[in-house]
């Protein structure tokens, strides 16, 4: 009789595992730490991210599995291969460097915001976030869905008193629950349909089902896929993103625009390659759709912002980072079409990885623009250079990569990897649609990196700048500029990050 107890590796459970922990530590200190010393509690959360994503160094050297099926050591619950590490790494850079951003934001909003529930629900948000990658079960993977998504509600609306963070809270978690609940009824008929939930094993079942299941696992997919759009701020679903991201304070709005992205995409990645392949007719088409009206929209919605409109410049990142979702679809929907499944995807994780490191670049900028200006306008950005030259060459850098305009080499290169992943699938009208919204993109782009550097409405307000927000841009810039210097390290690196 074979034994019932598994052995756990802890080594490739260590990332998300060092992150709650770390979070649970956080909340319990918090009810010994004076009111004098709060900012141990920050640094503590930044050097508890900085620990789990140092974790992932140890499991390059090949893929750990643990929580397997007894009898069936090649079904497990938890995979550590390559695509599981270079998510992690997303998430946990993603929120080391949302951390540092809230170290100052917290300081600056004078016990507005409880210190230690803050850092509990960022590090619960994350540990969730690290998990889903390496869910291989539909099980795994809705909890891990959920643990990264519960706490950033309350990380939304967490300020006290403040209107706007309540409505931003409630209308993303409406939305989210709408996914959530949407996700478990297709995840139910796949399951009712294949009789299990791991993901390898419901591959080669729902292929074979036949009659009336055939068409039960057929709604399930598509209501799986429904569900995933939410999450991932896919049109028509991406109503909430700009009010959320405008409501919540900065850093938290920066973590979900990374974060929150690598969650959504990375759990549409395992569902329709991993675990619904011989269902690629019916993703691949509804995907393309998707991503083609998601780019759209969301450029439109950029270049609609007015200059002089309260916080235009956090609802214009907001619109931007639907369109760049759209981006993200794209090779997505190629895989249906592709030969080779993983080079299209290793297009959207290079993407990703791109998109990551400068976005969370140009909110530490607008951090520090709203320091002093609170509407934080996108005309509040006009005479940047003069105040502060060093944050408007990067910021410039920044948008530029986003464009995808030289000096930005990563910017430009993860967008043609992205363009050829559609044409190599055949999908020359996506292409097309994807080339005619980058024109889109390049106008608003280039008006707010001019505006940096026009004359200044009066003298510049110079100002101290803290080290952590110092820091965090310090660390974007040096990632980007890293990777414009050499960006064939990372579309290598994400080529052979898969499965």
């Amino acid at each position: 009789m074979s034994s019932l107890v598994q052995s756990v590796d802890w080594l490739a459970i260590a990332p998300p595992t060092i992150t709650a922990v770390v979070g649970l530590v956080v909340l319990v200190a918090d009810l010994f730490v004076g009111e004098r010393r709060k900012a141990l509690l920050g640094w503590g959360s930044v050097a508890g991210l900085a620990a789990a994503a140092l974790m992932l160094l140890p499991l390059l050297d090949g893929d750990r599995a643990t929580f397997c099926l007894t009898g069936d050591p090649h079904l497990c619950s938890y995979t550590a291969d390559r695509f599981t590490l270079v998510i992690q790494l997303l998430v946990l850079l993603g929120a080391l460097l949302a951390a540092l951003l809230s170290v100052t934001a917290l300081k600056d909003a004078r016990r507005e915001v409880p210190e230690g529930e803050f850092w509990f629900l960022l590090l619960s948000s994350a540990a969730g976030a690290a998990l889903l990658p390496a869910s291989r079960d539909l099980a795994t993977l809705v909890v891990a869905l959920e643990v990264a998504s519960l706490p950033a509600f309350a990380l939304v609306g967490i300020r006290h008193g403040e209107k706007r963070s309540s409505e931003a809270a409630l209308k993303f978690f409406l939305s989210s629950v709408t996914a959530t609940a949407v996700s478990l009824m297709g995840i139910s008929f796949v399951y009712a349909s294949t009789g299990t939930l791991y993901l390898a094993r419901t591959a080669d079942r729902i292929q074979h089902a036949d009659g009336q299941l055939h068409t039960l696992a057929q709604a399930g997919v598509v209501i799986t896929l429904v569900g995933f759009a939410f999450k991932t701020a896919a049109v028509p679903f991406h109503f909430w993103v700009p009010d959320t991201y405008v409501g919540a304070p900065l850093p938290v709005a920066a973590y979900l625009s990374v974060v929150g992205k690598a969650v959504g995409f990375s759990g549409l990645i395992l569902v329709t390659v991993v675990a619904f392949p011989s269902y690629s007719d019916v993703w691949g088409p509804a995907l393309a759709a998707l991503a083609a009206l998601t780019m759209t929209v969301g450029n439109v919605g950029a270049l609609r912002q007015q200059a002089t409109r309260a916080y235009s410049a956090v609802r214009l990142l907001a619109w931007s980072s639907v369109g760049q979702a759209g981006y993200l679809l794209v090779p997505i929907a190629a895989a249906a079409y592709s030969r080779d499944a993983q080079k299209s995807i290793g297009s959207t994780v290079a993407y990703a990885l791109m998109y990551g490191a400068v976005n969370l670049g140009a909110f530490a900028v607008a951090a520090l623009v709203g320091r002093v200006r609170a509407l934080n306008r996108i005309m509040d950005y006009r005479g940047l250079y003069a105040s502060h030259p060093l944050a408007a060459l990067l910021m410039a850098f920044f948008l530029l990569c986003l464009a995808g305009l030289p000096p930005g080499i990563i910017g430009l290169f993860a967008k043609v990897t992205v363009f050829s992943a559609a044409v190599d699938a055949g999908l020359g009208w996506l292409a097309v649609v994807m080339a005619f919204n980058v024109v889109i993109a390049l106008f608003y782009y280039l008006q707010w990196t001019a505006l940096l550097f026009r004359a200044p409405e009066g003298e510049p307000e110079k100002h101290r700048v803290p080290a952590p927000l110092t820091a965090a841009i310090a660390l974007t810039a040096v990632l980007g500029i890293a990777l414009s210097g050499a960006p064939q390290l990372v579309l290598r690196f994400s080529a052979t990050a898969l499965f």
